[in-house]
């Protein structure tokens, strides 16, 4: 079975730090889990490898409206759901493993009824004096969450 290395950032309010970058370099895909507050972050997102992203509460200007507010992907066997507000999940199919959600800026990784919930944390400048993280998703037979610690410097 293939392995799938997915980086996983949320609310990087316009800032994507250069340990983020270095860290991203090494996955085959990413998701931003939205507050993305500038088209140039994802821009450079998706050179690095294949990004879905979701639109969060701070990107309401015209180049965020292409952005769903929930997608839904297939990774190998996964279905993984992505949503910035934890609040507006909807109903999840029988077929979700994972949910990915962002807003709240604090890491979470929970396991509830066999459906994985993981919030990365916050990418961004630093806020609500909470740490700021990542998180690298690995997926192969089993789902790993690997959190990433972010240096304060950009």
């Amino acid at each position: 079975m293939t392995i799938h290395r997915i980086g996983v950032i949320s609310d990087t309010h316009g800032l994507l730090r250069s340990q983020a970058k270095d860290i991203l370099q090494s996955c085959t895909y990413i998701i931003h889990a939205g507050d993305i507050d500038n088209p140039a972050v994802l821009g450079e997102l998706r050179r690095i490898a294949p990004t879905t992203a979701v639109r969060g509460n701070m990107d309401f200007a015209s180049w965020a409206n292409h952005l769903k507010l929930v997608e839904r992907i297939q990774i190998g066997k996964w279905s993984i759901l992505v949503v910035h507000n934890r609040a507006d999940l909807p109903l999840l199919n029988n077929d979700t493993n994972i949910v990915i959600f962002g807003h709240s800026h604090q890491f979470l990784q929970e396991n509830r009824g066999g459906v994985l919930f993981l919030n990365p944390g916050s990418a961004g400048p630093r806020r609500f004096n909470l740490p700021l993280s990542m998180a690298i998703l690995t997926l192969d037979e089993t789902a790993s969450v690997q959190q990433i610690p972010l240096e304060s410097k950009p």
